[in-house]
C-alpha cells in the first residue's frame, strides 16, 4: 500500500482536500481523507506543496485513428465509402503507439473517449481506453461507448455528390437508417429468421438504450435536429461540440442530454464555429446543462485540455464547474463513473501528481498514475 501524504487533494466531485491523505491499494484508492490513519508498512510518499487530481478524461477525441505527424496513412478515422457506416468500429483503427498516447499521459491524461470522425451521417461505434499500454483489447474502459452521428457541413461536404447535399438529407439518411434499423430490430423480436446485417446490428444497440448516439452539432439549428430526431426514436443522445448552445441552452436543459464542448481553443476554422468561444460553457453552466470540456485531439493537442479548462476559468466558469467537466462530468458523459472521475474509495487508482495547482502556468505534470502504476514519471 502507498499513502500520498500533505498535498492538496482536488476530489473531482466538487470537494477540495488541503493536506490530504490518498490511500492506494494494487489497483484501486483505498481510502481518501483529511486524517487517516496510515496502515503499518505503507509507503508514505510526501507531497506536501502539490496537487493531486484524479485522472483527467477527455471525452471527444480521435487519438490512435488520426496520427499526428504521419499523413495519410495515419487517417483512419473517416470510412468515407458510404453515408452510413455504423459497422465499423474505432477500436478497430486505433494505434496504442501513437505518439498522442505517450502525449496524454505526460499531460495527466488517463481516459480518452475515441470515435470515428464527422464525414458521415452515421459514423460508427466509438470506445473509451486508458491511456497506457500497446495492446488496445487491454486499455479498453468501455466498448462501444456510443455511436457516432454528424449534422451539419460535414456530410454534406464529403457526401453532397450523392446524398446528403443539404441539411434536409442528411437528417433524411439519418432516418431512413434508423427506420431499416427499427424494421430488423421487429423482425427479430418476432421471431423471424433474419440474415445478419452488422450495421443494423449496430444501430439496433442505439434503439434499445444500450448506447447513446453522440451527435457531431455545432449550429444551434442541426443541435434542434438532433433532439427531434432523438425523441422521434426514443434513443438517448449526447451533443458534440454544441459550439452555437450558448443561444439555445434553457432548450438543451428540458431535453436532459449531456454536452461536450470543443474544441474552443481552436480557430474558427469553418462557417459553423463562427460564434465559438467560452461564453458557450457560461450559458450551459447557468442553465445548469452537465457538460465536459474536450480538445477533439488533433484539432486542439490533448496535451492542452487542462490549458482549455483553466482558459474557461479565466473567463467566467466556476473552477468546481470546470473540474468537473474533466473528472466526474466527463466519467458520466461516457458512462464510466462507477469507477473513474473522482478520487473516491473503491474506484480505479488513477490520478495526477502535479507540481503545483494546475492552473499555475508553471506547473507541470510530475506523475501519471493509472491503475495504481506510474505510467508517467519525470
Amino acid at each position: 500500500m502507498r499513502a500520498y501524504i500533505g498535498a492538496k487533494i482536488i476530489v473531482g466531485t466538487g470537494e477540495v482536500i488541503d493536506d490530504g491523505v490518498l490511500l492506494v491499494k494494487d489497483k484501486q484508492i483505498f481510502d481518501i481523507n483529511k486524517n487517516i490513519a496510515i496502515p503499518e508498512g505503507a509507503e508514505v510518499i510526501s507531497l506536501i506543496g502539490k496537487t493531486i487530481t484524479p485522472g483527467i478524461i477527455d471525452v471527444h477525441t480521435h487519438l490512435g485513428v488520426h496520427e499526428e505527424g504521419v499523413g495519410p496513412a495515419g487517417a483512419d478515422f473517416n470510412e468515407i465509402t458510404s453515408a452510413s457506416t455504423p459497422f465499423v468500429r474505432a477500436l478497430d483503427g486505433i494505434n496504442p503507439m501513437e505518439k498522442g498516447f505517450e502525449v496524454a499521459r505526460r499531460s495527466g491524461i488517463t481516459t480518452v473517449q475515441i470515435l470515428p470522425g464527422s464525414a458521415n451521417v452515421i459514423g460508427g461505434e466509438i470506445v473509451a481506453v486508458k491511456t497506457t499500454g500497446k495492446i488496445v483489447d487491454e486499455m479498453i474502459v468501455k466498448s462501444p461507448s456510443g455511436m457516432k452521428a454528424a449534422f451539419g457541413e460535414n456530410p454534406k461536404r464529403v457526401h453532397g455528390d450523392k446524398v446528403a447535399k443539404t441539411r434536409m438529407g442528411v437528417a433524411a439518411v439519418f432516418r431512413q437508417e434508423f427506420i431499416k434499423a427499427q424494421n430488423y430490430l421487429n423482425k427479430i423480436e418476432l421471431g423471424e429468421d433474419v440474415p445478419r446485417d452488422l450495421g443494423l446490428e449496430n444501430l439496433t444497440k442505439v434503439l434499445k438504450k444500450e448506447i447513446p448516439l453522440r451527435a457531431h452539432a455545432h449550429r444551434a439549428d442541426d443541435i434542434i435536429t438532433v433532439l427531434r430526431l432523438a425523441k422521434e426514436f426514443n434513443i438517448d443522445v449526447t451533443i458534440e461540440h454544441c459550439t452555437e448552445g450558448h443561444h439555445i441552452a434553457e432548450y438543451i436543459k428540458k431535453h436532459n442530454v449531456m454536452v461536450a464542448v470543443g474544441p474552443t481553443m481552436s480557430s474558427r476554422s469553418k462557417v459553423e464555429n463562427a460564434d465559438k468561444g467560452w461564453h458557450t460553457l457560461l450559458a450551459l453552466e447557468e442553465a445548469d446543462v452537465p457538460f465536459s470540456i474536450t480538445t477533439d485531439h488533433p484539432v486542439v493537442g490533448i496535451e492542452y485540455l487542462v490549458t482549455s479548462v483553466a482558459q474557461a476559468v479565466k473567463h467566467g466558469l466556476r473552477e468546481e464547474t470546470a473540474w468537473k467537466s474533466v473528472t466526474i462530468n466527463a466519467a458520466k458523459h461516457i458512462g464510466v463513473e462507477d469507477r473513474l472521475g473522482s478520487l473516491e474509495k473503491g474506484k480505479d487508482a488513477d490520478f495526477v501528481i502535479w507540481s503545483a495547482h494546475p492552473f499555475d502556468v508553471t506547473a507541470i505534470v510530475e506523475q501519471t498514475v493509472i491503475d495504481g502504476n506510474v505510467v508517467f514519471s519525470v
